[in-house]
């Protein structure tokens, strides 16, 4: 190596000329040679120069987990939410125990890590959210703005259940629980220990637990119905504006801070029910509720209801359709392997829901034992399990207050992760498809977890139970099948599974199989119209208890959900009436990705050749 210093005049460089190659588009190596003469000698070096590569004008570098296992917690944390808890082993219970297993896991199979895999791939494929993704058919886009009308929707009742949590939380940290007696200033004249067990059939009796929920939590006894809400209770207003401030501070810089939230939020459920199950099983009877929850009864398998009730629950526990998946994987690098993700994360979320079952049966089979009454009487599903039926257990227990703290900050963490996945889904959505709010993600986080805050007070009056039950019964019910419906129409059909494919393939280099591309195409779209078609069929009005809702509020509820559902076809026809040309022209660029338009100017679509529709 030389180190003289040469006067300039004596140094020249030659710049060779680049070699051609078949690809003119893109960046060039450059071969630089610096020629160098000292005392009539000349001395050349070689150097390969890269040019920088630069992204297009105003397109900024996506924001990217910090690690991998920030994006595994975030989606198994969404994915595992209270329903796990309270939906999943009531259902197992009632539909032929381990029996049901057989019809959960083949629509797991056929439909649920199927979607739960095209919706990830999507997400990281396009790197957008839930309605920027459908620049591969522009056509689709609102149901983009479907799925995060639906997330936003269940944002406004969803949060309200981690403040109840938080509400029992705060009431644990006493000596003795306030949901053991009767002799509290909430309790009516009805309130019977289980201790009498002629109360037990009285439909007139509560428990003390039961009446804490509905008449200290709730405050239910001041309303008459849902056109009777009252103002909003301050200790519930409280509770709701701190899961407020936790969800918007986990937020507000994006995946760099939630992705570390959920560290704790979704791995401490698994430690709880961990810990529950030790003490459970120890319980005099624990034994026979554990039984009756694995108890395999085949005949029941004859009976529709508990394939439909199996479907429906594919559908919702895993998560697709709130655009949350898409969003998370959004920020994912581009080579990450989407396909293993699918995998583990929808297996993790299924083994969830069986482990929760053995907790829950081991308490209810304690419950059944220590009251002498059959499991039926003390089994159930929804709010009424974890916030009347298991504290209630629980207070029986030595050290009841630590065992309620323990138990309420499992569900806080159970919620507090599927609330941060629902509203980021929002946020990404809006903020992907609104360019200009990229640089205020702060401002527009406070803005939509603030209007959040506003709509739920609604949901903690002393009616708000009634507005709970209607949002909770048409937000996210019929509009997220239909959703995840054109969803799968759209890539699996107009966009292409074999275009689908090769974009999976470009990212992890292996193409998806022909069983995933079959579920895609055929199996998927199927089991979900069916699962629309059920739901029309089979829909009954809601009710809370004896409380039937008015008419008007079932129109109410109806036109929250066609709210959702609507944005599919306003947004098609938006699209026809503003691109230019004839209506076959207009189609064209409607149904073709937005990088292949310039083939639409030469008379080429894809969608218009037999080939398209029949290849798989």
């Amino acid at each position: 190596m030389l180190t003289e210093r040469v006067p300039v005049g004596l140094m020249s460089s030659v710049v060779a000329p680049e070699k051609p190659t078949s690809n003119t588009m893109g960046p060039k190596e450059v071969e630089l040679i610096l020629v160098k003469e000292q005392n009539g000698v000349q001395f050349t070096s070689t150097t390969i120069v890269a040019p920088t590569q630069t992204k297009p004008s105003g397109e900024d570098e996506r924001e990217t987990w910090g690690k991998k296992i920030d994006f595994l917690l975030s989606v198994i944390g969404f994915a595992v939410d209270l329903a796990n808890v309270w939906r999943f082993p009531y259902l197992c219970y009632k539909n032929g125990g381990g029996a049901f297993l057989v019809p959960y896991l083949f629509f797991m199979v056929i439909a649920g890590m199927p979607l739960f895999y095209m919706e990830l791939a999507l997400g990281q494929y396009n790197r957008e959210g839930a309605a920027g993704v459908w620049k591969i058919c522009p056509i689709f886009k609102g149901v983009g703005f479907t799925v995060i009308l639906i997330s936003l929707y269940v944002g406004f009742y969803y949060n309200v259940i981690i403040s109840w949590a938080l509400f029992y939380l705060f009431s644990s940290f006493t000596s003795e629980l306030p949901w053991v007696h009767c002799n509290n200033t909430w309790n009516s004249p009805n309130c019977s220990d289980w201790a009498d067990n002629s109360s037990v059939s009285d439909i007139y009796k509560a428990t003390p637990a039961q009446e804490y929920f509905e008449r200290r939590v709730l405050h239910i006894q001041d309303s008459n119905g849902i056109d009777n809400l009252g103002r909003p209770r301050w200790q519930l207003t409280s509770c709701l504006a701190v899961v407020i401030v936790l969800l918007y501070f986990s937020l507000w810089k994006g995946v760099k801070t939630s992705g570390k939230v959920v560290w704790i939020t979704a791995t401490m459920p698994y430690v709880v029910l961990t810990v529950l199950l030790v003490r459970g099983v120890t319980l005099p009877g624990a034994i026979d509720g554990i039984k009756a929850y694995l108890s395999v009864d085949f005949l029941r398998l004859c009976d529709a209801k508990v394939w439909i009730e199996a479907a429906t629950q594919i559908c919702f526990s895993l998560g697709v359709g709130f655009g949350v998946l898409i969003a998370f994987s959004s920020y994912n690098k581009f080579s990450n392997n989407c396909y293993r993700d699918a995998i583990i994360t929808s297996s993790i979320n299924s083994l969830t829901s069986f482990f929760s079952g053995f907790v829950v049966f081991s308490f209810l089979g304690y419950m059944s034992h220590k009251h002498n009454v059959d499991l039926d009487k003390v089994a159930r599903d929804g709010a009424g399990l974890v916030f009347v039926i298991y504290p209630e257990a629980i207070a029986t227990l030595p050290g009841s207050s630590v065992w309620a703290v323990i138990f309420f900050i499992m569900l806080l963490t159970l919620g507090i992760d599927s609330a941060m996945g629902g509203m980021e889904s929002v946020i990404t959505g809006l903020i992907d498809e609104f360019k200009c709010l990229h640089k205020h993600r702060e401002l527009f986080t406070l803005f939509i977890v603030s209007a959040t805050f506003l709509i739920s007070l609604f949901c903690v009056t002393n009616g708000g139970m009634y507005v709970f039950t209607l949002l909770d019964h048409f937000a996210a019910g019929t509009s997220i099948l239909f959703g995840v419906l054109i969803e799968a129409i759209g890539i699996a059909w107009f966009y292409g599974v074999d275009r689908f494919s090769d974009d999976i393939e470009e990212m992890i280099g292996q193409r998806p199989g022909m069983y995933w591309r079959l579920c895609w195409k055929f199996v998927s779209p199927c089991f979900l119209l069916f699962m629309v078609v059920v739901s029309f069929a089979t829909f009954n009005p809601p009710n809370y208890g004896t409380y039937t809702f008015p008419p008007w509020a079932n129109m109410v509820g109806w036109c929250l959900a066609i709210s959702s559902m609507s944005m599919v076809p306003l947004y098609a026809i938006y699209k026809l009436c503003i691109l230019p040309g004839k209506f076959c022209d207009r189609l064209a660029y409607a149904i073709t990705p937005e990088t292949e338009h310039h083939l639409v100017d030469n008379g080429e679509v894809r969608q218009f050749t037999l080939h398209h529709w029949l290849v798989v």
